[in-house]
């Protein structure tokens, strides 16, 4: 009777194994591309040429090109640069900081604890864009201002995240054994409390880049992030909206790029969480 069921068992572990392998590929190769976006662009992405405006798509310029004469492969791997490394600072920012105050909420507890919980409520309770819109707003734009706004109304989750999971450990026996041996908080917080702790916000992250990177590339289209004639997926997508009917390439290269990158960077979250969490895939 267990025959069948283990081996089961291990072909879908060896799935998850495959998975990840191969969107964790995926996701280095998008990052490598936006490293290196520099040397891959056959055109110098700001340079104009109004005599091929709008040019269609062809072996020359393989996207085409913008209203300016630029060329929108160079323009779309010079944006990635952006786009990508945005999305990655912003969420390890708030990876960082939601787990620092998450721990230190869950294991001193008390009043640092509830008062940090009702501002984490508070944050909350907004629907994230619309509250990033209003931050975003006041600041006046710009893509450093962007990430401070998203940053500002995502860390509650990772701090509720830390907490929880330092609250169910800090009474667990190998904690009291570490506290007996005379480990100082500090001392258990990093060798047991955070390894502990790791895999649930590591997941969690990796789930978040492709929303993060929606939102920031939102935030651009509306005009509250990167600001032209920088090359953002999101910036170049509004900067070109009005030539969607006419010249729909303009639009779609950007589009597909996000499209691309979030679908990798979800995919490799799922597998992640599958990987860590083998119960999850079986649901």
């Amino acid at each position: 009777m267990n025959g069948p069921a283990h081996r089961m068992r291990r072909l879908h572990k060896n799935g998850v194994r495959t998975r990840l392998t191969v969107f964790c590929i995926l996701a280095l190769a998008l990052i490598a591309c936006s490293l290196f976006s520099e040397h891959l662009c056959p055109y110098d992405p700001y340079a104009q040429d109004l005599e091929n405006a709008l040019a269609a798509p062809s072996a020359t310029h393989v996207l085409g090109t913008d209203r300016y004469g630029r060329d929108m492969l160079s323009r779309v791997l010079i944006g990635s640069r952006t786009s990508i490394a945005s999305t990655l600072s912003l969420v390890g920012i708030i990876m960082v900081f939601g787990t620092a105050i998450g721990v230190l909420c869950g294991w001193n507890g008390k009043r640092l604890d509830s008062l940090v919980m009702r501002i984490s409520d508070m944050f909350l309770a907004f629907p994230g864009l619309v509250f990033a819109l209003a931050v975003a707003g006041i600041l006046g734009g710009g893509l450093h201002n962007a990430i401070f706004a998203l940053a500002a109304i995502s860390w509650p989750k990772y701090a509720r995240i830390a907490r929880n999971q330092t609250l169910a450990l800090k009474e667990a026996t190998f904690i009291k054994a570490a506290r007996l041996s005379g480990s100082t908080g500090t001392e258990i917080i990093c060798r047991h409390i955070l390894p502990n702790i790791a895999g649930p916000v590591l997941v969690t992250g990796m789930l978040d880049i492709g929303t993060m990177m929606m939102e920031l590339a939102g935030l651009s289209y509306l005009g509250l992030g990167a600001k032209p004639p920088a090359a953002e997926w999101g910036s170049m997508m509004s900067d070109a909206r009005s030539l969607l009917q006419t010249v729909p390439w303009v639009t779609f290269a950007p589009g597909v790029a996000i499209f691309i990158s979030v679908m990798v960077f979800n995919l490799f979250g799922d597998a992640v969480r599958d990987y860590l969490d083998p119960k999850a895939g079986e649901r």
